[in-house]
């Protein structure tokens, strides 16, 4: 982690699991079943879970593999997003939310690419990918706050553009492993969170 990454850290110190647990409630209840926002809600547990596999990883070949599936998920989710949900949250007057689902997303990318420089087994390795994580993890806290619902005040055809979009936009990146059936996404999306072990 850079010294600019640790200073940012210590100024603004994470949201506290509880905060989460709380927010991801109030999504959950906002969700519609099999609306953008639940499937939103299940990547959001499925990139949790992917960032947990790179770090129990027990070598540096899984590790590897485990990375990628975390990078493919996450940049589906985040293409899908900013393909769909951001450009509907500055369009419909939330454009503090837009952009900052922007720049945040970007860097989580970044500070994800950089894991490719560095050696899967080493501390320097874990410290970058717990950066990354808590980076996406308050990420994810924002948008299921408050971010994504004022958009769950649009229309009901609204509701079905953003589904539609959202789903195509995540199923054109990532192909035939795009979903499970789409029956299991309000349960998947449920999931208890697994915190991060120290």
């Amino acid at each position: 982690m850079s010294i600019i990454d640790k200073v940012i850290a210590a100024v603004t110190p994470p949201e506290t699991e509880q905060a989460r647990r709380k927010a991801r409630a109030k999504a959950q209840a906002a969700a519609g079943e099999n609306d953008w926002l639940a499937l939103i809600l299940t990547h959001h547990v499925r990139i949790e879970n992917a960032f947990e596999a790179v770090r129990v990883a027990g070598d540096p070949q899984m590790r590897r593999s485990a990375q990628n599936e975390l990078a493919l998920l996450l940049s589906a989710h985040a293409n899908a997003e900013e393909a769909v949900i951001y450009p509907a949250l500055i369009h419909f007057g939330h454009k503090t939310h837009g952009t900052a689902g922007y720049t945040e997303q970007a860097g989580a990318k970044a500070n994800l690419g950089e894991l490719e420089y560095l050696e899967p087994m080493s501390q320097e390795y874990l410290d970058k990918l717990e950066h990354v994580r808590g980076a996406v993890a308050h990420h994810v806290y924002e948008e299921e706050n408050d971010r994504f619902l004022d958009l769950k005040k649009l229309s009901a055809a609204q509701q079905a553009r953003l589904t539609m979009r959202y789903e195509e936009e995540f199923e054109r990146f990532m192909g035939e492993s795009a979903e499970p059936a789409r029956s299991n996404v309000i349960s998947s999306a449920r999931l208890e969170r697994t915190p991060p072990q120290q």
